[in-house]
């Protein structure tokens, strides 16, 4: 199986966190990405996708529960150590060391948005989206919104908040078809719970309606490994949108702090 070395090395949070990683990290990495994508050929060239019992019968077979975030947990084998944050950490430094599972989506996402022309309060919302996934993925729409609200603008925080529930609808007049990755992910079967059904309905009629849409409509289900996304290209947004603390991410007083503490600490045992 080939491996494109630019998509591996985004894979793992880009060269800065690439440079960090023991040659065992690296290792682990990489076989981690092969058994990935071998099994994401599997389920595609088998031209079926699973059912709600399907999925809910792979609960108890493993020993992590899907809704753990990324950073809490090894892709393979055994988590590694992780390098140590600056004293007073900025988006940029989580980006380089922390968001290293979801890092490539965003940066794909946020460059797609770019180029279509996006307003810089969507691009940073695709940029932003899905990083709270590595603290935790169940309902990430709401956790992350919740964990950029203090820095970001409104209509930022409001597309992250709702991309969650709008991911689940079509609407074809604004670019946006129902994902095969949710069929595999979700079951073919499935249908949105209550809840987001009724989120849904309501930012329909929402004045913002499509700056959440607008996040569904850059985000990307499938990589393209001739495109080599870096967080440089997005450094005047954030440093125009985002309310970089003084004091540092986690260490600022916010109603958020400690969910940025997590992310930097995930070690801690209590």
């Amino acid at each position: 199986m080939s491996i494109d070395r630019r998509t591996f090395i985004a894979s793992v949070g880009g060269s800065a966190a690439f440079a960090l990683m023991t040659p065992s990290e690296k290792a682990d990495a990489l076989e981690a990405q092969m058994q990935q994508r071998l099994n994401e050929a599997s389920t595609q060239t088998s031209g079926k996708f699973p059912t709600v019992a399907d999925i809910e019968a792979q609960i108890e077979k493993g020993p992590v529960r899907s809704g753990v975030g990324n950073i809490f947990v090894a892709r393979r084998g055994n988590v590694q150590r992780l390098a140590p944050m600056p004293e007073k950490p900025s988006l940029v430094d989580f980006f380089k060391l922390r968001f290293m599972a979801t890092s490539n989506h965003v940066l794909q996402s946020a460059n797609r948005a770019m180029k279509n022309g996006m307003s810089e309060e969507i691009t940073l919302a695709c940029l932003l989206h899905d990083v709270v996934q590595e603290l935790i993925k169940v309902d990430h729409g709401w956790w992350g919104a919740q964990l950029f609200e203090p820095y970001v603008p409104e209509k930022t925080a409001f597309a992250i908040r709702y991309h969650q529930a709008l991911r689940f609808y079509s609407d074809p007049a604004n670019g946006y078809e129902y994902p095969d990755m949710y069929r595999r992910i979700f079951g073919e079967d499935y249908k949105p719970e209550p809840y987001i059904e009724a989120t849904y309905r309501m930012v329909r009629r929402h004045k913002w309606y499509l700056e959440p849409r607008m996040v569904t409509t850059n985000d990307l289900y499938a990589f393209d490994p001739q495109v080599h996304v870096e967080l440089e290209q997005f450094l005047d947004v954030i440093g125009r949108r985002f309310k970089q603390p003084k004091e540092g991410l986690g260490f600022d007083g916010s109603p958020v702090a400690h969910m940025w503490r997590s992310l930097s600490r995930p070690d801690a045992p209590l």
